[in-house]
């Protein structure tokens, strides 16, 4: 991975509601990089697509992924993700699988895939998540085409008890999404957002790992602090993946 790739989810910057100031933010820290989440872009009304991809592109702010979108085998609302995905130029969209409606919602999510040429990456949301588990995902990606593979979250892979530089190497071949963000954990097990590096998660072993699994995807930078100015502390995560990367 190289550092110049880097980008942001944009649920950071949750508490700004108008993409221009989100745009703003992203440039602050120094990216020029953005996976776009439900905050930012309403995916249900196709009307409002063109002029947020507009905008971005405008700025010079690169659309890489959006999501993490909730697949639930509804071929009618689900496409609108992929179309979005495609106008936009991204090439993954990061996902979570409702567990009543697998398998079938795997192979409407396989079929919408091949059809707008998109990877999806299964995000793995903390231990309270089915999707949390590196057995689990070792059985989807089995049973599912290598359209589907995995987006990491190196700190919800701490919360459930997963080793995240593990997790690179034993999914090298399906990784197509890393979401770089870090914990530390009360005596409650009770998570905190960190600047990267300076919690649970070893960065430069992190790094290491990736450039032997030879990952090619896209990566974001998440910090869930700060919600009203969180710039400061991405700007020094900012700093720390690039002194590693």
């Amino acid at each position: 991975m190289q550092s110049s790739s880097l980008g942001v989810q944009s649920y950071c910057f949750r508490g700004f509601k108008d993409n221009q100031q989100v745009i703003q933010r992203v440039k602050e820290c120094g990216l020029s990089r953005i996976e776009l989440c439900g905050v930012h872009v309403n995916f249900a009304e196709e009307k409002t697509f063109d002029q947020v991809i507009k905008l971005y592109r405008s700025q010079d702010v690169a659309i890489d992924s959006i999501g993490v979108q909730g697949l639930n085998n509804n071929l009618a609302a689900e496409e609108k993700f992929f179309d979005f995905a495609k106008r936009a130029g991204a090439g993954f969209i990061s996902v979570s699988f409702n567990p009543d409606t697998v398998p079938q919602s795997y192979r409407t999510a396989e079929k919408l895939a091949d059809k707008y040429n998109v990877r999806l990456a299964i995000h793995n949301h903390g231990g309270r998540d089915w999707l949390g588990c590196s057995r689990i995902l070792q059985h989807v990606f089995a049973n599912t085409s290598e359209r589907i593979g995995l987006c990491l979250d190196t700190a919800w892979a701490l919360d459930s008890g997963e080793d995240p530089i593990a997790m690179v190497e034993k999914f090298a071949k399906r990784l197509y999404g890393l979401h770089i963000k870090d914990f530390v954990f009360n005596r409650a097990r009770k998570p905190e957002d960190v600047i990267v590096g300076s919690g649970n998660l070893d960065l430069k072993k992190l790094s290491a790992a990736l450039n032997k699994a030879n990952f090619n995807g896209y990566a974001v930078l998440e910090y869930e602090g700060d919600v009203n100015d969180p710039v400061p502390a991405l700007k020094r995560c900012v700093e720390a993946v690039r002194k590693e990367f």
